[in-house]
């Protein structure tokens, strides 16, 4: 338009007016083919002019506005100008109307715009549209996301979605976003109409535009929404609401990409963005109620499938659980909701749980209580037998929500017990799968009850008690708990539940309640000081208020129990526990204390009624004995007159039972006048001494009480009779004397208990006054020699008891000849009985005979918990007096026992003497510690405890190392400081021992079995053992290493057994302690890793006594402690070794750089060093320290959780040390586990490996082969023999390798590497092209090739040509078949970068390789396909090149490289005719090449090419045939070659294709074709001479040269003559099948009959008549002949077609001809056929039963009848094949044969008929 320019200028309206006027003049007369043109420039002109204010020129800008509408409206291909109407909206001084208008155009625009201008204009759109009016940007949004639909459903362009990621972040998105939620959410409506679900009627109009939107255009506008929304990269939290409603969309397309978008960005969205969890309420609630709002803006609420994702979400997020009050609708809607389901009912429970779970107080405080109503009804409304899954799951997250309240909001619960009586009930009526989850809600609402009123407890402990008699156990649980858990000790009802329960069936019931009775059993006393028992005097008043018959006494023994067993047991000892508290809290025996005793009495006389059992009887008589011993005399004065009935319990079965009843006897006759204990006595001693045989039972508490009465009354003022004295001692040594063990045993230590009151008398016997001992003597020693343990212990300890207050030395003697007798028992206890003898004999026990005859005592041992407690703090001072008494009274005792330690036992060379001393010398220290004479022994007790420490008991070793312990609390300051150095010499090693045990012949040097067995299957224990196995060796000073490795056993025993004492005086002795730290922390941190449990157990004693802060302490000694485990990691000894490793692997985990860097390189190769040990334990310890170490390594060298400067420097530390040691090692685990840590360092340390790429990406590569199994290569060699192809099992260990650790790291290197790294890279690849080994290594660099050219691009340009020289030579030359592909694809991608010189030159090589060997072509084929592929921009420019190659190379010899090139033929041709005509110059040109070659397979390769292209093109190949005739007349004369007959063939083709053009070109040329192909069929090769035939038939058929007859005819002739046999005597055959075989086949050199007679057949074809006439005697001949028997079925066949084409000769020559004499000739001919032929075909028809045979002789037969019926006819009379042809027709048996012979003879009939009427 040229005259816009100048019009813009005008500035008056009616300038504008008549512009415009002559505008729509213009529009009016403009063609709709200019239409376009003008409108670009009109319209913007046109509404540009609505600014004006003038009407007149408004009013003309909307007539032509009116006439485009008209002229456009169905013109769609007319565009409007898009970018300047555009411009023109975005002008900021546009004025409104000229911006409405614009925006109307804009939008038809768009719809009128190519898809290209449309999708980069889209998002130019959105720019500013915040500040655009709301009608225009809802036009703007929906034309954007129209285009949105058209053009990216599927994918978006880079380019574009670039675009739209410029409004990320700015309010420009937030309106972009919002409009794209309202059109997910959109769906079409429903017949009955409404808001779809999520929007409201105004954001319905908004996204629809008043106009519904078809599914199949929602489908397209969602799926273009999601994929720009996924292009723009924007936060999760914006986008996630989008990506929910897209998942649960109705078309399934939509809802499978909302999926994947949801699970690849929605996992990073943050759940608790408030934005965001406010969008999803409006969506789940709609519009609320209150809002005051305008109808059409009022949203409704999402559609439950919607409501279902969204309240997956917010039980995720704690911001929606802090949104009251929408938090409340969403529950509520979820529960109630009127389109509520199942599910929703599920999810809203579970929302209601996670908000009790999370909200914030005030939150909870406002919601807490209206969702538990809520909750509450709705579990009104469930059955309890409901079986829907849905319906379980709602309940159980009722019940976890109200258990969870419970917790959070007590106050809602505990004002009255309603929620508790609901569960309860609850727990009794629902189904099994949910008393689990009620079961916890119970125990979680248990302390919503603590500080609940008084009046809400007692309805609490009604409940309870109801609820513990309940049938389900899990209602017995919670009742049992919830008393347990809410009421304490003191709460005398919880505790008789507690004692009801533990009669409970449950056994976890009964564990419940015995724990809620004594909280506090099995841990240490001083936590039990906290426990506040009930005054015993209340709870026997609770337990009497439930039971008042407890309080009735009747006949004891005799009553039935009021409670089981079980609950007495337990009612009995809490009732105890609490009577110990009353006496620790009140001293006195107050009245009301005696009162509560009198009670407890008679209630466990209740409890010892004959149906109770073993246990409860046994509990309540030691009940009895503790109570006594508290109140001696009350207890007494009781017992007294009930004598008779205990009398009766001193047969129980139980043995405790009769002990407790018999000291209870004792009791009670200190109550008795002395007189009446004697006769009680005397009843006693008459039971055990009488001449009747009682029960054992009987026996033995009678024995066991005579020593109680006894001994009670010798500590009475007033003394029994002697006589009565005498007689009860002597009837307790006849008993000892007589009877068994176990009864002597008790014997003795009724005699002990007597002994510990007075010196035993002397038994008067005829010969004199004896003493006891002496008597008993011998049978002492012959219990001793017995097996009963147990019995030996009480004679032991008897024995002590006995001689406590005896003062006669020979006595003394004789007990501890006695009693040191056991010096080598191996019987532990018996040991420590002994011990316990020797400390009564010794003096100074801190027990009394009173505690010993009066309570419970059974032994030192357990009064002191020996062994367990250790301490010396229960032994008390001594008086001096006591004291004074001791020493004159025991002096030669001591002394005797000190010397029988110290110099015999100690010190033995026996390790049985050595540790009786140890147990017996541990018993006085821990026994008599506080005894002066002790006290002075402590420095030799010290040095002898030390000795022990390396002794091989293990016990030995503890019970000296608790021996130090206690030499270190009863020593004085000195010896406190000596035994600390002892000590840590001892730890550290340095330590000597004093004094060494002497070696003799039996002494044991290794426990059995520790160091194996000798040559012989002997032991290898003692010296003795030693010395001759070293002599035997030959090699005396091997015992010196066997006494060196004893020493170091006896040196980690002393180090193990000092550990244990050490631990104890550590805790006093810390600042002595402290110089010695530094050499200690790093030899303790390793005994801890010691192979030897004990030894662990022993230093980690030793580490928690001495170190108060483990982590502080290992800091600050890091390096001590590193250096030190290091050192010993190549230690010679194992232990050290393992436990170094095990140590180490423990201290570096969570260590930073600047701890550990300095050491980290030594630690790999210790890892390394100790994965290669000999021992396997050390092996195991290595593999975790390198686990360790390796897990650190990858933290440290990961760049996310490291400094990059630091990840750096543990990459170059570590790196190449795994290279070079790790990798490269020979042991596999090392390997394994450096390749591991390589592949996970290049994933952590992305760029910082770049430094190291080239040595990493070398090594990774070389590993895929020296890595591999090389199982696999002893496969691949035999392959063959066992019929594995090799090819497949290449593809397998190559799939094998790919999924390596190593390809895997490969890949990361691929994608860290940038153009710096290719300096370094480049050449190590190439150094492995060449000399690189293996096939998984060859495979692997020529694919990490491709790979590393794809990542850089360009970027490898200055290395194409090194590196296309390396992998063209590599292509040819490698054998395999995967590494041949593999470098053939390395080589296309370089092609692909390569500049056009090298490309050329890569081109023309590979294009060369075609001819040479078959791996050349191979190679060749595969380097095309790859070029095709992978470089087809870059091939398709040298196709002229390679499209030659292709096609001639398709026509190989051998079928793989040909299928090779036939396939890639196929790939990158469209069509082959085309694809020839366009390269065919090219193509001749490269046959014509190959065709003069002198290797005869290029040769055949080209004739068959040319044959094809003969086939293909036709006579499209005219242009080149003179060349393409020219090679082949060359090439068929000469010497025949396999394959020569291809050259035949071409000839052929080429003639039939190009006939026209070759005759005109050069009319002789047929003539000279047919010349060079007859001669070629003289050729005496068989396949050479059939193809020269069958061309020799093409050509003829080709020129039609009438002259071919008589040039060829002859030698047809002649030809045909060789092939008739000489002798026509060949049998006849009924079938063709030896016929086929054998007829005309005389060998290689036989002459195909039926291929001259093809050529015969086209030479009839072509003949002139006389010619043919000339020959008719020849060719008569021939075609007889080749009917003859001897020759098959296919010859005579063709001879049937020769026959046929002669008759349909002769008939055209007689309707052409009109000279008479040639009339005559062809009636003299056809008469010859007539007469000579058909006896012929009726002798082959019935010779042959072929059915082929058959049709084709009918119908010749056929032929021949209807020639003669053209010409003259004959009578039928002189023709004698008549009969036999209406024979031959009647048992013909194929249909069509039969049809044909019918019609012979209906043509006979009417030629006879014909003949008649002209007669």
């Amino acid at each position: 338009m040229a005259e816009s320019s100048s019009t813009l200028a005008v500035g008056s309206s009616d300038d504008r007016e008549e512009l415009l006027d002559r505008m729509l003049t213009r529009l009016a007369l403009c063609d709709n083919s200019k239409l376009e043109s003008l409108l670009s420039k009109l319209l913007p002109f046109a509404i540009a002019s609505l600014s004006f204010q003038s009407p007149a020129v408004r009013d003309k800008v909307i007539e032509i506005l009116s006439h485009v509408n008209k002229r456009v409206k169905n013109e769609p291909q007319i565009g409007f100008p898009l970018s300047e109407l555009w411009n023109m909206y975005t002008d900021v001084n546009a004025a409104p109307m000229v911006r409405n208008f614009c925006i109307i155009y804009i939008e038809m625009a768009f719809d009128r715009s190519d898809t290209m201008v449309k999708e980069n204009m889209a998002p130019t759109l959105l720019k500013n549209i915040s500040k655009l009016p709301s009608q225009h940007q809802e036009r703007i949004l929906r034309t954007s996301i129209k285009v949105i639909g058209e053009c990216h459903p599927s994918q978006i362009d880079n380019e574009v979605a670039m675009k739209y990621g410029l409004i990320k972040g700015s309010q420009d998105a937030e309106i972009f976003l919002e409009f794209c939620l309202h059109t997910v959410l959109y769906r079409q409506p429903t017949q009955g109409g409404g808001t779809p679900a999520g929007l409201s009627t105004s954001q319905v109009e908004r996204v629809t535009g008043k106009q519904p939107l078809t599914n199949e255009v929602l489908l397209k506008r969602k799926l273009g929404i999601l994929n720009v929304i996924d292009s723009m990269n924007l936060t999760a939290e914006v986008v996630y609401p989008i990506y929910l409603a897209a998942c649960v969309d109705s078309q399934e397309p939509v809802a499978k990409r909302g999926e994947e978008l949801l699970k690849k960005k929605g996992s990073a969205a943050d759940l608790d963005n408030p934005s965001l969890v406010k969008i999803l309420f409006l969506l789940f609630n709609g519009s609320a109620v209150t809002d005051n709002i305008a109808p059409e803006l009022k949203v409704v609420p999402v559609h439950p499938a919607m409501k279902a994702r969204i309240m997956l979400v917010f039980c995720r997020s704690i911001t929606a659980a802090n949104s009251f009050p929408s938090t409340l609708q969403c529950i509520f809607g979820c529960i109630y909701g009127t389109s509520t389901t199942s599910k929703l009912k599920q999810l809203g429970m579970e929302f209601a749980f996670w908000v009790f779970k999370h909200a914030r107080m005030d939150q909870l405080k406002l919601m807490g209580p209206v969702i538990l109503n809520g909750i509450l009804k709705s579990l009104d409304g469930y059955t309890h037998s409901g079986t829907d899954v849905v319906a379980r799951e709602t309940k159980t997250f009722a019940f976890q929500a109200i258990g969870l309240l419970s917790q959070r909001m007590p106050e809602l619960f505990r004002e009255k017990i309603d929620m508790p009586v609901r569960l309860f009930d609850a727990l009794k009526s629902e189904s099994q799968f949910l008393r689990l989850v009620i079961q916890e809600a119970i125990m979680s609402l248990a302390t919503a009850y603590e500080g609940a009123p008084t009046t809400v407890l007692k309805d609490v402990e009604k409940l309870l008690l109801i609820n513990s008699q309940e049938d389900q156990r899990e209602v017995r649980f919670c009742a049992v708990r919830w008393a347990t858990t809410l009421f304490d000790l003191n709460h005398c009802p919880s505790r008789f539940l507690c004692m009801v329960a533990a009669a409970d069936p449950r056994l976890d019931i009964r564990e419940i309640a015995i724990g809620g009775l004594f909280p506090g059993e099995g841990r240490a006393t001083r936590q039990n000081l906290y426990i506040k028992y009930p005054k015993v005097g209340d709870m026997l008043d609770y337990i009497i208020k439930q039971h008042p018959r407890i309080l009735e006494s009747g006949e004891l023994r005799e009553q039935k129990l009021l409670f089981p067993s079980k609950t007495y047991v337990a009612m009995i000892n809490f009732l105890l526990k609490c009577f110990e508290a009353d006496l620790e809290q009140n001293n006195s025996r107050t009245p009301e204390l005696q009162s509560s005793v009198e009670k407890m009495c008679l209630l466990i006389e209740h409890a010892i009624a004959i149906e109770g059992s073993v246990e409860l009887h046994a509990n309540a008589s030691e009940a009895l004995v503790v109570i006594a011993s508290h109140f001696p005399e009350m207890m007494a004065s009781r017992y007294a007159s009930k004598i008779p009935w205990l009398r009766q319990l001193l047969g129980h079965v139980d043995l405790d039972t009769r002990q407790s009843v018999a000291r209870l006897l004792g009791i009670a006759s200190s109550a008795l006048p002395l007189a009446a204990s004697s006769s009680f006595l005397c009843e006693l001693v008459s039971l055990v001494s009488g001449t009747h045989k009682l029960r054992f039972e009987m026996q033995h508490g009678a024995l066991c009480a005579i020593g109680f009465v006894t001994s009670d009354c010798l500590l009475r003022e007033s003394k029994i009779p002697e006589g009565v004295l005498q007689s009860t001692v002597k009837s307790l040594v006849d008993v000892v004397s007589s009877e068994t063990a176990t009864l002597a045993s008790i014997a003795m230590q009724a005699l002990g208990h007597i002994g510990l009151c007075a010196p035993l008398p002397l038994l008067v016997y005829d010969s004199g006054p004896v003493p006891v001992l002496t008597v008993l003597h011998e049978k002492l020693i012959k219990l001793f020699a017995g097996d009963e343990a147990k019995a030996i212990q009480k004679i032991i300890i008897s024995l002590g008891h006995m001689c406590v207050k005896e003062t006669s030395p020979s006595h003394l003697n004789t007990d501890l000849e006695l009693i040191f007798s056991f010096c080598r028992s191996k019987v532990e206890d018996i040991l420590f009985a002994a011990g316990e003898a020797l400390a009564f004999l010794w003096g100074s026990v801190p027990v009394t005979a009173y505690m010993i005859l009066k309570t419970n005592y059974t032994s030192l041992s357990t009064t002191s918990n020996f062994l367990t407690d250790g301490s010396s703090s229960w032994l008390k001072p001594i008086s001096s007096e006591e004291s004074e008494s001791s020493e004159n009274n025991h002096a030669m005792v001591k002394e005797a026992i000190t010397r029988k330690i110290f110099d015999d036992l100690l010190y033995s060379n026996r390790k049985e003497e050595r540790h009786a001393g140890t147990i017996w010398l541990l018993s006085l220290t821990m026994y008599c510690g506080r005894d002066p004479t002790i006290q002075q022994l402590l420095p030799d007790i010290q040095e002898a405890f030390s000795h022990q420490l390396g002794d091989q008991n293990e016990l030995t070793q503890e019970l000296a190392s608790q021996g130090m312990s206690l030499v270190y609390e009863l020593g004085d300051d000195s010896m406190k400081k000596n035994l600390v150095n002892a000590l840590v010499s001892t730890l550290t090693g340095s330590g000597k021992r004093k004094r060494s045990v002497k070696l003799v012949e039996d002494s044991e040097v290794f426990q059995e079995g520790t160091i194996g067995e000798s040559p012989s299957g002997g032991k290898l224990s003692t010296y003795k053992e030693l010395c001759s196995l070293a002599t035997e060796m030959g090699q005396p000073d091997l015992i010196y290493k066997f006494m060196d490795l004893a020493n170091y056993q006896i040196s980690l025993n002393s180090k193990r057994a000092a550990a244990f004492g050490f631990s104890k005086i550590a805790k006093h002795a810390g600042v002595a302690l402290e110089p010695y730290l530094q050499s200690l922390i790093p030899r303790l941190v390793r005994y801890q890793y010691d192979p030897d449990k004990n030894v662990q157990d022993a230093m980690t004693h030793i580490w928690k006594s001495l170190v108060a802060d483990p982590k502080q302490a290992i800091d600050e000694h890091m390096d001590l402690i590193i250096n030190d485990l290091l050192i010993q990691c190549g230690s010679r000894l194992w232990r050290s070794r393992e436990s170094s490793c095990l140590a180490l692997a423990d201290i570096i985990q969570g260590r930073k750089f600047e701890q550990i860097g300095k050491h980290l390189k030594r630690i790999w190769i210790a890892s390394f060093r100790a994965m290669d040990d000999i021992k396997e334990t050390v092996r195991n310890s290595g593999d975790k320290l390198c686990r360790a170490v390796s897990s650190l390594t990858i933290r440290l060298c990961d760049v996310s959780l490291t400094d990059k400067l630091e990840a750096g420097q543990v990459m170059d530390i570590v790196l190449p040390l795994l290279l070079t040691e790790g990798i490269m090692s020979k042991v596999d685990s090392i390997r394994k586990a450096s390749i591991t840590v390589i592949m996970k360092l290049a994933k952590g340390a992305m760029i910082s490996i770049r430094p190291h790429l080239s040595d990493l990406v070398t090594c990774m590569l070389e590993s895929l082969s020296s890595l591999e199994d090389q199982g696999l290569n002893y496969v691949e060699l035999h392959a063959e023999n066992v019929g594995i192809q090799t090819e497949k099992l290449e593809n397998l260990r190559i799939s094998i390798a790919k999924v390596s650790p190593m390809w895997e790291t490969l890949e990361l290197c691929i994608g860290v590497v940038d153009e710096q790294s290719l300096d370094q890279l480049i050449p190590r690849l190439a150094g492995l092209v060449r000399s690189g080994v293996g096939l998984n290594t060859r495979v692997g660099v020529a694919t990490f090739i491709t790979l590393l050219v794809q990542r850089v691009n360009h970027e490898i340009k200055p290395y194409a040509s090194m590196l296309s020289r390396l992998l063209f030579p590599a292509v040819v030359e490698e054998k395999s078949g995967s590494a041949k592909r593999a470098f053939a694809s390395a080589c296309a991608m370089v092609l692909k970068y390569s500049s056009t010189s090298q490309a050329l030159k890569l081109v023309e090589d590979t294009a060369a390789l075609h001819a040479g060997d078959r791996n050349s072509q191979v190679s060749c084929a595969v380097l095309l396909k790859r070029y095709a592929s992978l470089a087809a921009d870059v091939a398709s420019g040298y196709h002229a090149i390679l499209i030659p190659v292709i096609f001639i190379s398709r026509f190989e010899d051998d079928k793989y490289v040909a299928g090779m090139f036939e396939e890639l033929w196929e790939e990158i041709t469209s069509g082959d005719r085309v694809t020839l005509q366009l390269y065919l110059g090219e193509i001749v040109s490269l046959i014509g090449e190959s065709i003069t070659s002198s290797s005869w397979v290029s040769k055949r390769k080209a004739a068959l090419a040319i044959s094809k292209l003969g086939e293909i093109l036709g006579e499209s190949l005219s242009t080149y045939h003179q060349v393409l005739l020219n090679c082949l007349m060359k090439e068929i004369p000469g010497r025949l070659w396999e394959g020569k007959d291809a050259l035949l063939h071409a000839v052929a083709v080429l003639c039939s294709s190009s006939h026209k053009a070759i005759s005109s070109d050069d009319p002789s040329a047929p003539t000279a074709v047919a010349s060079v192909v007859a001669s070629a069929c003289t050729k005496k090769d068989k396949k050479f001479r059939e193809a020269a035939l069958v061309a020799l038939e093409q050509v003829i058929k080709a020129f039609c040269h009438p002259e071919f007859f008589n040039m060829v005819f002859p030698l047809l002739y002649e030809l045909s003559n060789l092939a008739s046999p000489a002798i026509l005597q060949a049998p006849l055959v009924t079938g063709g099948t030896k016929a086929d075989t054998e007829a005309g086949e005389g060998g290689d050199n036989s002459i195909p009959l039926d291929k001259i007679l093809d050529c015969i057949t086209s030479c009839i074809h072509v003949a002139p008549a006389s010619d043919i006439f000339q020959q008719k005697q020849k060719l008569m001949n021939a075609l007889l002949n080749s009917m003859s028997p001897q020759f098959s079925w296919a010859v005579k066949i063709s001879a049937f077609l020769s026959i046929k084409k002669l008759c349909s000769r002769l008939n055209e020559i007689a309707e052409s001809s009109q000279e008479n004499l040639l009339h005559a000739d062809v009636t003299a001919l056809v008469h010859e056929i007539f007469f000579s032929v058909p006896p012929k075909l009726v002798e082959c028809i019935s010779t042959y039963k072929i059915a082929q045979v058959h049709i084709a002789a009918a119908e010749c037969f056929l032929q021949v009848i209807k020639l003669l019926t053209a010409s003259q006819p004959v009578p039928l009379k002189d023709v004698g094949f008549v009969n036999d042809l209406v024979h031959l027709h009647e048992v013909e048996k194929n249909e069509q044969a039969k049809s044909v012979l019918k019609s012979c003879i209906v043509t006979l009939e009417n030629l006879e008929k014909a003949h008649s009427q002209t007669a």
